[in-house]
């Protein structure tokens, strides 16, 4: 028998992408396709496909439909799709809020895939992540602006062409201006969290917007990221100054919770393979994040409305210099955002939960939970479940509720993860009650002018 002479390994290596397309043909075939840019049809059927590979931990639903009357898709990833379970905390990705800026809906496409594929593979830290986690990925939030960018595609693409959604109207600058309240508040000792939001709002905000603000109403989320494009940057609240515009000049606006939503920053930073470098688009972030006011000022954001009108704690991310990337950087995109994405996304299980009861052990849902020292209070979800981002510490916390008596406990908080505190709230004599709900009735706000649109940066 002849005998085949062993291939050199440079000449072997330069040989086995041709090996492969001749014995493994669908191979490269997928590889290059899951690294194209998804127009609405491909990212339906991509999402639906990562419901038929995992079909017994997803979900796919919709929130609502953009002005051209396509779905605000979202697919959700639990191991019980469809159900909150409580203490399992609620964690949401959104995606191409501007149309234009589309790496954000690739890397949750991506993130969507990843997530069934590891499942499947039996995958340790990823199958922890969805037994403990809720996860809802939106890929697109502005679909129709999607489509306007793509049809003038990555190399003839404006800086502002379809970032607006189809009338034109720029969804970031588009959610009810609660930032006014709460600075008004601020100086009145007033409310601190859960907004009220401003008499016909819903007739004030784009369809898009309203879905979104919805979806925020119906899920008690904890944690979320908003992706964008143009920078390279991990940005977090607040966005909107406290103080009048001066050209020129930008003042950092902090939230009461600035050192949890500085490390949730770094996080996603640091876990990205050079965010953190500083140096990006010709601009430079010290550790890749900044407060969003610090780096200009922005009204009626969603990262700030989220914060301000639910529990949820949200960062923008913004992600490439190039708001519409040719579909050749995608790969290396993918794979210096993989790690962050998980990584930001396990920030969710830190700090403390626990459930609140009635003296016979019903859940008291709303029950505000306050922590000495930071002015902005959570409340409990409707299984009467709370949650609560803190730092590592040692910690008061305070929950009320109408109709019982305050409870307080101190609890020291650890690096890993959440530690479980309940409370048991007993019923309050009569003469007390009265006065618990005075204390817990909402403010009439105050009337507020109308804000001229920033100017439209990356955010």
């Amino acid at each position: 028998m002849t005998r085949i002479p062993a291939l050199p390994l440079p000449l072997l290596l330069l040989l086995l992408p041709l090996l492969l397309l001749l014995f493994c043909p669908g191979t490269l075939a997928a590889r290059t396709a899951d690294f194209q840019h998804h127009r609405y049809e491909e990212m339906v059927r991509a999402l639906f496909a990562v419901q038929s590979e995992c079909p017994y931990v997803t979900r796919i639903y919709s929130i609502g439909r953009s002005v051209e009357g396509r779905h605000l898709y979202v697919l959700e990833i639990s191991d019980n799709p469809g159900i909150h379970e409580a203490l399992e905390p609620e964690f949401k990705y959104v995606g191409n809020m501007h149309g234009n800026e589309v790496l954000g809906r690739e890397l949750l496409i991506q993130l969507a895939k990843f997530l069934c594929e590891e499942y499947r593979a039996g995958n340790e830290r990823v199958t922890r992540l969805i037994h403990d986690t809720r996860i809802h990925i939106m890929p697109s939030m502005n679909p129709d602006g999607y489509e306007v960018a793509a049809q003038q595609g990555p190399e003839f693409n404006g800086y502002l062409v379809g970032r607006g959604n189809s009338r034109e109207v720029d969804l970031n600058r588009n959610f009810p201006d609660l930032n006014a309240l709460l600075y008004y508040y601020e100086k009145s000792n007033g409310r601190n969290h859960h907004l009220p939001l401003p008499d016909n709002w819903e007739q004030q905000v784009e369809p898009e917007t309203l879905s979104v603000i919805k979806w925020i109403r119906n899920y008690n989320f904890i944690l979320s990221a908003n992706l964008h494009g143009g920078a390279v940057v991990a940005n977090y609240p607040f966005d909107k100054s406290r103080e009048a515009r001066i050209r020129g000049k930008t003042t950092y606006s902090a939230t009461p919770d600035d050192k949890i939503f500085k490390k949730l920053a770094r996080t996603y930073s640091y876990a990205h393979s050079w965010m953190h470098k500083g140096w990006n688009c010709g601009d430079y972030f010290d550790e890749g994040i900044t407060n969003g006011a610090r780096w200009y000022s922005l009204s009626k954001g969603m990262q700030d409305f989220n914060y301000l009108y639910s529990n949820c704690f949200e960062i923008t991310l913004e992600l490439s210099c190039d708001k519409f990337p040719p579909a050749s950087a995608l790969h290396r995109e993918w794979i210096g955002n993989r790690e962050a994405l998980i990584s930001y996304l396990e920030q969710v299980h830190h700090g403390v939960k626990g459930m609140v009861y009635d003296e016979n052990n019903n859940p008291i849902r709303d029950a505000e939970v306050a922590v000495a020292g930071i002015n902005h209070d959570m409340t409990s979800g409707a299984d009467g479940d709370y949650f609560r981002l803190l730092l590592p510490g040692t910690y008061t916390l305070t929950v009320s509720a109408p109709g019982y008596q305050a409870s307080t406990k101190q609890v020291t908080v650890g690096p890993a993860e959440a530690i479980v505190l309940n409370f048991s709230l007993k019923a309050a004599p009569k003469a007390i009650n009265q006065n618990l709900k005075s204390q817990h009735s909402n403010k009439k706000a105050p009337s507020t002018t109308k804000v001229s649109p920033s100017n439209p940066g990356p955010r």
